[in-house]
Order: structure tokens, then sequence, then C-alpha cells
């Protein structure tokens, strides 16, 4: 086994086609199907099933990829780096989020980012923490930003932001809350939140038992902006960070409201696997992500209710 047939595996799987495979690796079709027929041989599995539909990958293709494609990675990566010895930072980082870090600062994050280092490629994604920890564990993404969780991770975490998350009302609204309010008197307000499955939600369910407050769920929306949206034209209110809901909060039509006894919190994590080291780009993009955070998060630090 050699890097050539990793590359080779590596395009033929992500390409589906020997054709676009050979043509991505600038070689002719049959070299490339010989690679990868030794490398099946060495391996003593096969990797990927011919079908009308292109060249369909194993199981066993499936976790070959799994290993190999981060190795390929961070070799570029280790090559680049040696290559260059320069100031300027290049590179490839992918990285996921979850929604509510997504719908606030990433479009500022990559626009920053871009600016002050335009040789570097970003892939970002968003979605569910258990989704985006698994990422991380298989290589497919180099670090992820999350909720941190109740449960120690096994992974290590770089800390970002402490954010208070607040109730918002739509500021159109008839009723009329104090300021601020009780945890428990959430118990008596017609609630809009995320899902069991969101970070956010178990942050509130937590505090919830823990204080033994029965909530009034009326709707579960994963979608922060799907959110935003209908407590904007309802009477239903929301828990959530202010930096998820920041733009209704600086336009006016939604009003944030403080909890005490207790405080709900929310701590932002960067988490990345050990056994992959964050590149130097990747690094450079967690800094400035965290100075975003930061900054969007002192806009809307604001008195209660205001």
């Amino acid at each position: 086994m050699d890097i050539r047939q990793l590359g080779y595996f590596v395009s033929l799987f992500e390409e589906g086609s020997t054709t676009r495979a050979a043509r991505r690796m600038n070689v002719v079709q049959p070299a490339l199907s010989m690679q990868i027929a030794k490398l099946e041989e060495e391996l003593k599995q096969k990797l990927f099933e011919r079908t009308s539909q292109g060249m369909i990958p194993t199981s066993a293709g499936e976790t070959a990829y799994r290993l190999f494609a981060p190795i390929l990675r961070d070799l570029s990566e280790a090559k680049q780096q040696v290559i260059n010895r320069s100031s300027t930072v290049r590179g490839r980082i992918a990285v996921g989020m979850v929604a509510s870090v997504a719908s606030s600062v990433l479009a500022r994050s990559l626009s920053s980012f871009a600016t002050q280092y335009p040789e570097v490629e970003v892939s970002a994604c968003d979605g569910y923490s258990s989704v985006l920890m698994e990422g991380v564990r298989a290589g497919s993404l180099d670090f992820a930003i999350l909720n941190k969780g109740r449960r120690r991770s096994e992974l290590p975490t770089i800390d970002m932001l402490d954010e208070e998350m607040v109730v918002v009302t739509s500021a159109a609204s008839a009723r009329q809350l104090g300021s601020p309010l009780m945890f428990r008197d959430l118990a008596n307000l017609p609630l809009i939140l995320p899902s069991k499955r969101n970070g956010l939600r178990l942050i509130v369910d937590k505090i919830a038992e823990d204080e033994d407050v029965e909530l009034s769920i009326r709707l579960e929306v994963d979608s922060v902006a799907a959110i935003e949206e209908l407590v904007r034209r309802s009477d239903w209110v929301t828990v959530l960070p202010a930096i998820a809901v920041g733009r209704g909060l600086s336009e006016g039509t939604l009003r944030a409201h403080r909890i005490v006894a207790p405080r709900v919190t929310r701590q932002i994590v960067c988490l990345h696997n050990p056994r992959r080291p964050l590149s130097a780009a990747a690094r450079l993009f967690i800094e400035v992500m965290t100075a975003e955070l930061a900054a969007g998060a002192e806009i809307l630090r604001m008195p209660a209710g205001d």
C-alpha cells in the first residue's frame, strides 16, 4: 500500500466513477483500476461494486474511506506547511457547528477569515451535537463548535464563550412579562423550544427537572430561524441564547428578558480529535469565530427586558 494508491481510492470513492476519478488524478482509467485492484488484493477486501449507477463502495470501502481520508488530508497539510514555510497560511479545513452558532456568526466569521487568509479553503456545515461529534471522531470534520454537554467528552475542548439564555417574546406581543423572570415563571408561558435532540433544549430541561418546574411546551422546532419567526408573529415565547436571535433583538422586533434563580447559560466549545492535531489554519479559524461570538454577545448585552 502506498500514498498513490490511497489517493486513487479516495478519488474513486468521492467521484463514484473511474472515468471522473482518473481525470481528477490525471491518469488513464486502466492505471487507476489496476491500482484499486492491487489495493483490494492487499487488504483482502472488495472495496467497490460496479453498478449501472457507478462504483458503489462496499462496507469495507466505507470503513477504508473513513480511515484513509483523514490520513491523506493530514499528509497534504503537512507537506504544504513544509513547502510554504512562510507567513502565508494555506490548506483546507472542515468545520461543523450547531445551528444556533451557524445562524448567528458563521457568515461574519467566514467573511472575516476569507479576507485575512484567502489561501485557506473552508468547508462548513451545521447539525446536531451528536452528529458533529461523530464527524470529529471519524475524521470527516477537523473540529466542531457546539454546546458543552452535561457529560464529559473523551475528546478535548477549547472554551469559546459562556452565554446567557433569555426568554424571547415579540416586541409587538400583548403579553406583559416582568423583568427579570424567575425560572418558575416559565411554567405559565406557552413555549416554543427546540426538540430533545437539540443541546439547547437539554439545558432548559435539566434546569426544569432540578427546579421541579413543569413547562408548557406548545411547539418543538429545531430551526432557530423558524422559532424566531413564530415568536415574532404570535404571543408565544421561547428560551434561546440572545446571540441566536440577535438580528431580531437588534432590529427591535423581538424583546429579551433575563432569567434568574437560577440563571440559564450555555457554554460554546470547540471539540477536536487529539489524534489529528489542529492545523494552523484551523486554530486561526477558531480564533476568528471566538472573536465574532464575543463581539456578538457584547453588542446584545442589554438591560433585561430592553
